[in-house]
């Protein structure tokens, strides 16, 4: 096969095959240009990207970016691949703190910093018809109680919703361990508070619910499923927010594709490992196995007809 052709129509209609689409994230491949890294995806079978803004694949602040963007989006079409944005890039706003500024910080003016890069991705997202913009909420500042850092994030996240809704663009806040929304209850919590809007749905990462969840991946991806419109799919101990390869930790990875498709889950389930770019082919290739093994093991297994419960906001704005 081709490495410019994508498998992912034939996998995606093949029987048994999962209602989401199996991703990879360019985070896990900083050594390989966008271009050769889609080459790769495409031709391990991936049908999704998850796209990092930053360095040093698309930098949302360089003067040809709309340039680049339009080029990707055809470079996608040809690949018959779908595509998510992801705002974790550790430096791209503070050379000096990883992931700084945050929405939590006590500076209006550096906290604005973050909202105008979220809004930014918001327009990449557009020009890409990405299906979401994934984003965080940060880690409270010291001194700071979460009361107050809660009441910035209902001051400053309504803006980026904003901006979402202007573009027919759907955002997906990340629960991250040690930061203030930390699990899918906060970030539901969170929704509600700033009105449940349309455009607001929530990402989840396999991987944390072993580190934080108190009912599991199962219990997260149930309490997430209406408003899941992301999915990050890493392994994790319990002990560290480490992101590890299938089989190096405790996720129990048959269970959460199984979940994923019984709440009927139709987005995009992309691998999340970004400290892994010394083997991100390597880590692509056996990713798939791994990802593909696990769901035929429970599609063996189950006997569950699919529900629809998460249908709603795959399809809200497109």
């Amino acid at each position: 096969m081709s490495p410019s052709t994508s498998p992912s129509t034939s996998r995606s209609t093949s029987p048994g095959a999962p209602p989401f689409t199996l991703g990879y994230g360019t985070n896990g491949f900083t050594d390989h240009p966008l271009d050769v890294t889609l080459d790769v995806l495409a031709h391990e079978g991936y049908g999704a990207v998850a796209l990092t803004l930053g360095h040093p694949h698309l930098d949302p602040f360089a003067d040809d970016a709309d340039v680049q963007v339009a080029r990707l989006r055809e470079r996608l079409d040809d690949l018959g691949m779908r595509v998510v944005v992801e705002t974790g890039t550790r430096f791209l706003l503070d050379p000096f703190r990883k992931h700084h500024p945050t929405f939590l910080d006590p500076d209006e003016d550096l906290a604005d910093v973050r909202v105008r890069f979220l809004c930014r991705a918001v327009e990449v997202a557009a020009g890409l018809r990405a299906e979401c913009v994934s984003f965080f909420s940060g880690v409270l500042p010291a001194g700071t109680t979460a009361e107050a850092g809660w009441e910035r994030l209902l001051a400053r996240v309504p803006r980026v919703v904003a901006h979402a809704r202007e573009h027919g663009v759907r955002i997906a806040l990340e629960p991250e361990p040690g930061m203030l929304v930390e699990t899918v209850g906060d970030a539901l919590r969170l929704r509600e508070d700033v009105g449940s809007p349309a455009e607001l749905g929530v990402t989840v990462d396999l991987g944390h619910c072993v580190v934080v969840e108190p009912d599991g991946v199962r219990g997260a991806l149930l309490a997430a499923a209406p408003h899941l419109l992301n999915v990050q799919v890493d392994d994790m101990r319990h002990t560290a927010h480490e992101h590890l390869p299938f089989g190096d930790g405790e996720l129990d990875l048959s269970l959460a594709l199984g979940t994923l498709g019984e709440i009927g889950y139709t987005g995009v389930a992309a691998v999340e490992l970004p400290r892994h770019s010394y083997d991100a082919p390597g880590l692509a290739h056996r990713s798939m196995t791994a990802m593909t093994e696990a769901w035929a093991a429970w599609s063996a297994t189950d006997q569950t007809s699919p529900t629809t419960t998460a249908s709603a906001p795959q399809e809200a704005l497109r």
